[in-house]
């Protein structure tokens, strides 16, 4: 059985967002879009929320922007081909290859676990705090960069208790930031 990971761009003081959602505070240079191209070789599936599915939907057309950097073209790419499922009570449809869900998160772990022998991939905090607050998370990955951001939304969500981790993997990157992967056992 695939583990869950949950791998984000956090900020100092814990926010993966600015209180107006923007991500622009977290440059992603070519080195760091290379480091998660060569991560995201491994995840096979992806879940995303409703809001982390329309960031993510550019990269279904990121190969006809001319702006896209090498490692944009690679990410999409590697990205692009492999099964998405978006949890989304709100959307009436996604368009292929996503593949939109609603119900019960366990159950659907559960059955994604049984479709998919893989690692999968939890993108988006709103959805990964459900998954967190019933303890299915495996993996956490937090690509810590330079910047206090004040508020926004957070990494972690709020805990009925405290829960240990071990630090499994760093990395530091050119940029100043720091990946931190723990691993809940």
């Amino acid at each position: 059985m695939g583990r869950l990971t949950y791998t984000m761009n956090v900020s100092l003081d814990g926010y993966v967002e600015t209180p107006d959602h923007s991500l622009d505070w977290a440059p992603v240079d070519e080195e760091l879009h290379t480091w998660f191209n060569d991560r995201s070789r491994s995840i096979e599936v992806s879940l995303l929320g409703r809001h982390m599915y329309e960031v993510m939907r550019y990269w279904s057309t990121a190969e006809s922007d001319p702006a896209a950097t090498p490692a944009m073209l690679e990410f999409a790419q590697i990205w692009n081909p492999k099964p998405k499922v978006v949890f989304s009570m709100t959307l009436e449809s996604v368009p292929p290859p996503f593949r939109l869900v609603r119900g019960d998160v366990v159950d659907i772990l559960a059955d994604l676990r049984r479709e998919f022998d893989g690692d999968l991939d939890v993108g988006g905090p709103t959805l990964a705090r459900e998954f967190i607050s019933l303890g299915l998370v495996n993996d956490y990955g937090l690509v810590v960069h330079p910047v206090v951001l004040g508020g926004g939304t957070p990494y972690w969500p709020r805990l009925a208790g405290p829960f240990h981790v071990r630090l499994a993997e760093t990395h530091r990157f050119a940029s100043g930031a720091i990946y931190l992967g723990y691993r809940r056992d």
